[in-house]
This record gives C-alpha cells, sequence and structure tokens, in this order.
C-alpha cells in the first residue's frame, strides 16, 4: 500500500516510444498519398478527399482532405474556390510549390497556411482540424488552418456567477479562450507557450503568462512539469492538475482553477502563470496561496469596506463547515458542563429519545446529506433541484419525528453544508468536506482535546505545503507586510501600489504613487506656488 500511494519523481523530458524512427516524406504521387491517408484514417466515414482537375492528364491535378465537422464550412467554400481558379489556370500549381502557396494565399481570405514535409505531420494536421492541399508532381503538402464546426457560444460561468463583474465564461474552444484573455490584456508582454500533451488526444495545452510580471523560475518549472507528462490522453484540467501539483498525497490543492476570463486576467497582472486546456472552460492558475481559494473576482469590483465584510464571512463560513458539527458532538458527548444550564436541558430533551450517539447521528445525517447533494447534482437539470429540496426536507422532518435523530443536530448539518457552498473554490470546499468527517471522529473519541489533536498536524502541513516555491500560508506564514494589503482586508485600490510580494516578477509596481482620489479644486490649491497664496 505505501508502494502504491508513493507519489512518482518527476521525470525529465521523455518520449513514449524509445525507439526514433525517422518520418517518411510525403509522396509526390497523389495517388499513392490519398490512399495512405485512407489506410491511416481507417476509411472513416468523416474523412473527405475532393478531387480537382483531369484524372486522365495529371498535370495542375490536386485534392483536398479534411474532417467533416473539424473544419468551418464557409471557409472551405472560399478555399475550394480558391482551387478550382489557380486549378483552371495550370500555372502555378504546375511550376514549384512556392508559387503555389503565394497564389492560393491572396485568394484565401481567413486562416494560415502552412507547409507540411512528412507524412505524420500531414495526418496530425487533418486530425488538428486543417485542409491538406496536395498536388500532384510536388512533394510536400499544404496545411490550410480552417478550423470550425460546433462550438458553444460565451455564456455566463456556471460554477462562479458574481453580481457586479463580466458575464462572459470560458468555453470548451483554446482558441476562443485565449480570444478572451487577449480582449482583457492588449499588451505584447502577454506570451503563451504550447505543447502537445497525451499519445492518443495530442491535446493542446497551452501556458499563458506576462513577461516581466511573472517569475522567471515558475515559467521554467511549469514549461518542465508539462513537459515531463508522458500519458495516453489529457481530457481535462484535472489531468494536468494532478500531474504537475505540488504535494500530490495532500488534500489540499495547491492550483486553482477557474472559467472566468476576468480571474485570469487579474491573476496574470499579480505575477501568476495560466494553463490553457484544449477542451474545457476551466483554466489552472499558479502558483497560489491558501488565501486565494476565499478570494472572488467580485471582491475587486465592489467597494473595499463591502469586500473585506464578504472575505471575513468567507472566512467565518469556512470555519463552521470545518468545526461545527465536531464542536457540537465535542460538547455534547464529553464537555456538557461548557453550554448554559437552559440550552443543556433543551438538547438533553431533544436527545433523550435518540438511539444513536451524537457522533453516529452526525455521521448518518452528514452522508444523507452528501448522497441528496451527489444526486442533486446527478438527476436532470429539471427535476434535480426540486427532488433535493423536497428530499431534505422530507428525510429531515421525518429522522426528526421517527426519534432518529435530533432537531438540533438537523440544525448543525444543515447550516454546516450552507456555510461549505459560501467558499467561492469548489476544490477548496471539497477538501473541507473531507477533512470535516476526519474531525468528527476524532471529536467522537477525545472531546476537544481529539479536534486539536487533528488541527494541528494540518496545520503543520499547511505550513510546509508549497505552491511552485511559494509558501501556501503566504502572507500569514512566513509574514509578509507588504501582501497583508489584499489578505483578510482588501485596501482601496488606490493605495495596492504594488504587486504581492513573492509571487509577482521583477516588476512590482502596479500603479504611480499619489493616486488616492483628491478633486481638481483642492489640487490646483496644492499647486500653487507659496506666492500666490
Amino acid at each position: 500500500m505505501k508502494t502504491i500511494l508513493k507519489p512518482a519523481k518527476r521525470r525529465p523530458q521523455k518520449k513514449a516510444n524509445p525507439i526514433t524512427q525517422t518520418p517518411e516524406a510525403i509522396n509526390s504521387s497523389l495517388s499513392h498519398s490519398l490512399t495512405l491517408l485512407q489506410a491511416k484514417l481507417g476509411h472513416s466515414p468523416d474523412f473527405i478527399i475532393r478531387k480537382f482537375g483531369d484524372s486522365s492528364s495529371n498535370a495542375g491535378l490536386l485534392a483536398i482532405c479534411y474532417i467533416e465537422g473539424l473544419i468551418e464550412q464557409n471557409l472551405l467554400s472560399d478555399l475550394m474556390e480558391a482551387l478550382i481558379a489557380e486549378q483552371a489556370s495550370k500555372t502555378s500549381l504546375t511550376s514549384d510549390v512556392h508559387t503555389a502557396i503565394d497564389a492560393i494565399k491572396q485568394k484565401i481570405p481567413t486562416g494560415n497556411l502552412n507547409i507540411v514535409n512528412t507524412e505524420d505531420q500531414m495526418i496530425a494536421a487533418i486530425l488538428a482540424g486543417n485542409v491538406i492541399i496536395l498536388v500532384d508532381g510536388v512533394q510536400v503538402a499544404l496545411a490550410a488552418s480552417i478550423q470550425g464546426g460546433i462550438r458553444r457560444a460565451v455564456e455566463e460561468p456556471t460554477t462562479q456567477t458574481v453580481v457586479r463583474g463580466p458575464k462572459e465564461g470560458f468555453t470548451e474552444e483554446l482558441s476562443t479562450n485565449i480570444t478572451l484573455l487577449r480582449r482583457k490584456l492588449r499588451t505584447p508582454d502577454l506570451k503563451f507557450d504550447s505543447h502537445n500533451i497525451g499519445r492518443y488526444t495530442q491535446t493542446r495545452v497551452v501556458l499563458a503568462y506576462i513577461e516581466g510580471l511573472a517569475r522567471p523560475e515558475v515559467i521554467e518549472e511549469a514549461k518542465k512539469r508539462l513537459q515531463s507528462i508522458d500519458t495516453d490522453s489529457i481530457l481535462e484540467s484535472g489531468y494536468i492538475e494532478e500531474f504537475i501539483q505540488d504535494a500530490p498525497l495532500s488534500p489540499f490543492p495547491t492550483l486553482l482553477n477557474t472559467e472566468r476570463p476576468d480571474t485570469v486576467a487579474g491573476s496574470l497582472l499579480d505575477g501568476q502563470i495560466a494553463i490553457f486546456i484544449d477542451g474545457t472552460p476551466f483554466v489552472l492558475l499558479a502558483p497560489v496561496t491558501f488565501i486565494k481559494f476565499f478570494h472572488s473576482s467580485e471582491d475587486y469590483y465592489q467597494r473595499y469596506d463591502i469586500s473585506t465584510f464578504l472575505r471575513i464571512i468567507r472566512l467565518f463560513s469556512f470555519l463552521i463547515a470545518l468545526l461545527l458539527p465536531s464542536l457540537y458532538i465535542a460538547i455534547t458527548t464529553f464537555h456538557q458542563e461548557m453550554l448554559p444550564t437552559t440550552l443543556l436541558i433543551t438538547l438533553a430533551a431533544q436527545r433523550e429519545g435518540t438511539p444513536f450517539p451524537a457522533l453516529l447521528e452526525a455521521l448518518i445525517m452528514e452522508l444523507i446529506f452528501e448522497v441528496i447533494r451527489e444526486a442533486g447534482v446527478r438527476m436532470p437539470r429539471v427535476i434535480g433541484p426540486a427532488i433535493s429540496i423536497v428530499g431534505a426536507l422530507v428525510i429531515g422532518q421525518a429522522a426528526v419525528q421517527a426519534g432518529l435523530v435530533s432537531a438540533a443536530m438537523v440544525i448543525v448539518v444543515s447550516f454546516t453544508a450552507i456555510s461549505n457552498f459560501v467558499i467561492p473554490s469548489f476544490n477548496m470546499a471539497s477538501t473541507v468536506r473531507l477533512i470535516r468527517f476526519f474531525l468528527m471522529l476524532m471529536a467522537g473519541m477525545l472531546g476537544f482535546f481529539g479536534i486539536l489533536a487533528g488541527l494541528i498536524p494540518i496545520l503543520f502541513h499547511l505550513v510546509a505545503l508549497q505552491s511552485f516555491g511559494v509558501r501556501y500560508l503566504m502572507p500569514f506564514a512566513p509574514f509578509t507586510k507588504s501582501n497583508m494589503k489584499d489578505f483578510f482586508i482588501r485596501v482601496p485600490w488606490w493605495a495596492m501600489k504594488t504587486r504581492p510580494n513573492g509571487i509577482s516578477g521583477p516588476n512590482k509596481t502596479r500603479q504611480a504613487p499619489h493616486q488616492y482620489p483628491v478633486s481638481s479644486a483642492k489640487k490646483g490649491r496644492r499647486d500653487e506656488p507659496d506666492n500666490q497664496k
């Protein structure tokens, strides 16, 4: 068991197949190349081949190959018109490939046109949504990038909604997500580093950062971790997260995921890096600290005093979601003397007919709530919320009337569940759910001493935890005074002159000094020379 749970050491970049094969160049015979493509793609019905020209005389004969559904049909029509015109002239296509490229580029309104030299590159380009143009007698192919097909429109994020702020969220299309980010960060310093990961999926993974704001060592470490991934498939950002995170066996997440472009833009401006994965709307952010999981993008759009109040509410909810059931178990089981007499008599009267101890009672109610919540997620959206509400009310009321649980326990479990939903990050909320069960068991065995015995190793673990070289509990441990302006409280924007220390790169200045809002009249009087006063 210890061997199974032992985390794998990070390996240097290593190819999946140690046997290196020389890539086969594209054959100049058009019929040979088409036969090869049909054989490699398994005669798939969505693989389309269109030929142009007279097959009896091979002069100027060409063909295009593509996967139906991966391309934009309007651009394909423009491309075909251009090719028909070029094929009719037969002047450029029969001369050399460079002349053909120039001629076709002038006719295609959009899309990139690249030269493909090998058979593997040709197949990879087709599977990536390119149109391959083959000319008989030419030993290279042209790949026209006109990806398209069915795409989900940009909509409001479903997991991170806000009252004030942008209402757009990422989609499953990588190019759309990068475009959404570019609209917010119109700077040439925004850099992208692309990788193809997954032997079968060849998923595009893009590392994004702002040059000068992100730490160079974090960028290099992220590149090394991405390049060291050697697996069959990458279908979602969770795959990448588990491969590159620090402390793989820790219950606490060391990467933040979001589907909001404004959150990614703000994180990049703070010096963090972002990892986009094709096929998922969730983008990974690193490095992160513990307090980042309790921040919302809306905190920076509302007044600073309201944002500070909401942050305190979230942290208070975090403590309730983590400790309330275990405190209830400890007090009712071991420390009844801590309760006022009136409250103690009320609780004792409620628990008089209950057959189970407080620990078992709490575990039953927590497990029932987890089952209802999981069922609400899996059921169809039309009936899911209604079934969840009715199920929770009916089961809770029936359990109290049957004398299986006390009414106070139902209140504790319900308030704990509601407090858990206040945590903005779903990853951190899930971690709290797991640790809560552990603390409940400790409280049921040892009372307050059990809760402390469970919290102390968790605190030591958090102190030692890092995310891409950044301490997880920063700015609390190690104490960083300059970062306290965006910790429990958020100071006004005009007071946040610098970026977070320890996370950002060499450029730490966020804005010019003296940004305190002053009216023009006062500013003018302040700037008057002394002899004019």
